[in-house]
């Protein structure tokens, strides 16, 4: 029962057993021969835990073995539907309650240019879903709000309307329209939206390492790992990440800082820019406003700034990253960053990778990150980018008047780049954070909450005396 403590939901905690019990047959060479078991080993015996059957319950765990292994190739998005597992959740679309009062006005009747709504002997209204085009007009007009929309969790979650259903009532993902935000994988009650898993290359990258000594494994750790693994100290989970096989770990706080460096000499050199950090936020633009594409900051992520650095300077050598964020996965697959980053994992996949090695982390000693400033850690929480972009101004002695937009969530971001398409916008800086709260809310995190804030300031505040050029003028 200790594990269920380090996640916040028991869907995480399931998944994190498949991801477990895949990484531990993978680090023993027996996946190939025991992947059929993994279902049985998890589901022992014939009572189901979950579902209405012992049959479909492990038939939902092959599926999510499938995607802790990698997923459908055929499909380029990380995010995957697990189409039985989909079967739940109530058909959704609007819906009259018994607030119904089976008033004489029939306003919804009247506005409803399908037809699809009706009343029965006591003049209570009924909705024929069979015409009904969910365009809300009714629940509009009725006095009584008798009339609402219900959603399923995965469209209540996805703010860019990249979910539907298909045929067969089960959810279905628009990969022109999906950034890769994975606030669906988070929200989904029974878990039947996933991430695809790399964690079997991770592996095979330290396990080669290890065995030929051809090259150096780095890990790239995201600034929110310090309000993560709460159960244990940042320093032990610095030395778990060495004793699993990692070479050194470094700060992506540390690309942060470069990053903040060099935006900010961009911001004042164009006048107007948007950030270019959170690769779910890109890609919305990318989707959603190609017109303001050209607006998006040249600078590559902190992730890939200070992974290119590595390739630079360690070769040969393989960089993986670890946070908070399933849309790195997506970001790693750009022709502009694969070369520098090799997989992106998060950190409910490395607990699982700790765990399959039995390594418990409580009991080493404590390692040290020292790489980053404040301002480079505190991008983790929405504002801390604007926050550091204002300090690289004022380092630089740049005379430029930052108007920043931080924006706490894709809803935030949609509305300032409108206004912008608009031109009406009073800002010369957006920072787009798709997650709520920043990375501390990303889909990948153990945990989620406030807390994580304060966490997030209080790593930071350990760097406090050392400043962004001073950060950034060590890998010189």
């Amino acid at each position: 029962m200790a594990a269920i403590r380090k996640f916040d939901t028991k869907v995480q905690h399931l998944k994190y057993k498949v991801l477990r019990e895949v990484a531990r047959e993978a680090w023993n060479d027996t996946l190939l021969e025991n992947v059929m078991s993994i279902p049985e080993k998890i589901v022992p015996g014939k009572t189901p835990t979950m579902r209405c059957c012992i049959y479909k319950e492990r038939a939902i765990l092959g599926e999510r073995v499938k995607l802790a292994m990698g997923g459908d190739s055929e499909n380029p998005n990380v995010i995957e539907v697990i189409d039985i597992a989909c079967d739940e959740c109530p058909m959704g679309g609007y819906e009259v309650t018994n607030a119904c009062r089976g008033c004489l006005a029939h306003r919804c009747e009247d506005v409803c240019r399908r037809g699809a709504i009706t009343f029965d002997d006591q003049h209570v209204a009924h909705i024929d879903k069979s015409k009904c085009v969910d365009c809300g007009a009714c629940a509009k007009v009725c006095p009584y709000t008798a009339i609402i929309n219900r959603k399923r969790p995965c469209e209540n979650a996805c703010k860019i309307k990249a979910i539907s259903m298909n045929e067969d009532k089960a959810a279905k993902i628009s990969n022109e329209k999906c950034i890769a935000c994975g606030a669906c994988v988070y929200q989904c009650p029974f878990g039947a939206i996933s991430d695809k898993s790399f964690i079997l290359d991770v592996i095979d990258m330290i396990k080669k390492s290890n065995d030929n000594k051809d090259y150096k494994v780095f890990a790239v750790v995201a600034p929110s790992i310090s309000s993560q693994f709460t159960y244990a100290k940042l320093g032990q989970v610095i030395t778990g990440l060495k004793v699993l096989g990692f070479h050194t770990v470094i700060e992506a706080a540390l690309g942060a800082d470069m990053v903040a460096q060099a935006e900010s000499k961009e911001l004042a050199e164009k006048g107007f820019l948007t950030s270019s950090c959170c690769p779910a936020f890109v890609s919305y633009i990318e989707k959603a406003f190609p017109d303001l594409v050209p607006f998006v900051s040249h600078n590559l992520s902190p992730m890939a700034t200070i992974a290119k650095y590595i390739k630079e300077h360690e070769a040969p050598c393989k960089v993986v990253f670890i946070g908070p964020c399933t849309s790195k996965k997506m970001e790693v697959q750009k022709e502009s960053v694969r070369e520098y980053v090799d997989s992106a994992m998060t950190f409910e996949e490395l607990q699982a990778l700790f765990d399959s090695r039995d390594i418990d982390i409580t009991t080493l000693d404590e390692g040290v990150l020292d790489n980053a400033s404040y301002f480079g850690r505190i991008f983790a929480r929405c504002g801390g980018l604007a926050d550091a972009v204002a300090e690289g101004l004022k380092e630089q002695n740049i005379d430029f008047e930052l108007k920043a937009c931080s924006c706490d969530g894709i809803e935030e971001c949609r509305t300032a780049l409108l206004k912008k398409s608009k031109n009406v916008l009073n800002a010369n800086f957006i920072e787009g954070m798709a997650c709520i709260g920043g990375c501390i809310g990303g889909a990948g995190c153990l945990t989620h909450g406030e807390k994580n804030k304060a966490e997030v300031d209080k790593y930071g505040r350990e760097a406090f005396e050392k400043s962004i050029a001073d950060a950034v003028s060590m890998l010189k």
